[in-house]
């Protein structure tokens, strides 16, 4: 989603966004952040603090919320979709940290930005080029666990995952490989432009008042509703 998220060859979709809408977008995504690591920085208070009512905003994480391992990385989140679900983590200077799940960070966002009169929308995280039987593999925990975020708080929710999957099976593993120049998560600019065309897919296909200002570019992008 992020501006040139995996480095040189690599863009996020959300640089390609605006092309398919009648309004502008702001592109506030930052690279290698989890919905606890873009807590804790202040991100989404920034952001909370910026929004007028009657923006629309589109939250998207997963790729960096997992587990670490014995030191904590500042980014991952407690395993489990519950609300007061904790773990306790150790730094690398030996501190205790407490963290909470990933459904506690988005809904905590969702609920201060419906709050100030802003439109979010719950995207689930995207797939990375991983596959089986010639089709991308199932979406790991944080694509219920954003499904699940969305549900609490009454927020639109879009399976992103589920429309990436259907456009990457569509062209096939041969023809996407060259998307994921980087590693196989970041995709190049080509690959992130198709990515925010499933994103657009799923807007059309969805109930949610931001298919309204879809464009004629992104009332042609491809695939069918999931």
């Amino acid at each position: 989603m992020a501006k040139g998220g995996g480095g040189s060859g690599s863009d996020g979709w959300g640089q390609f966004l605006g092309q398919y809408l009648t309004i502008p977008v702001v592109n506030s995504a930052v690279a290698g952040r989890s919905s606890r690591s873009y807590t804790d920085e202040g991100r989404f208070t920034t952001l909370i603090n910026t929004v007028k009512s009657g923006d629309y905003v589109v939250i998207e994480f997963g790729h960096n919320d997992g587990q670490s391992g014995t030191v904590d990385n500042g980014r991952q989140t407690a395993v489990g979709d519950g609300y007061a679900t904790t773990a306790t983590v150790t730094s690398a200077s030996g501190a205790s940290i407490v963290i909470h799940t990933f459904p506690y960070y988005i809904q905590n966002a969702v609920t201060a930005l419906k709050a100030k009169g802003a439109i979010p929308i719950v995207s689930s995280q995207t797939p990375s080029n991983d596959w089986s039987n010639g089709a991308i593999v199932a979406g790991p925990r944080f694509v219920g666990y954003a499904q699940t975020a969305a549900s609490r708080t009454s927020a639109t929710y879009l399976n992103h995952y589920g429309y990436v999957a259907q456009a990457f099976g569509r062209l096939g593993q041969t023809a996407v490989a060259p998307y994921f120049p980087v590693d196989h998560t970041h995709t190049s600019p080509a690959g992130a432009n198709v990515v925010a065309q499933a994103f657009v897919r799923g807007l059309i296909c969805g109930s949610n008042a931001l298919k309204s200002k879809v464009n004629s570019a992104g009332a042609a992008v491809p695939g069918s509703c999931i």
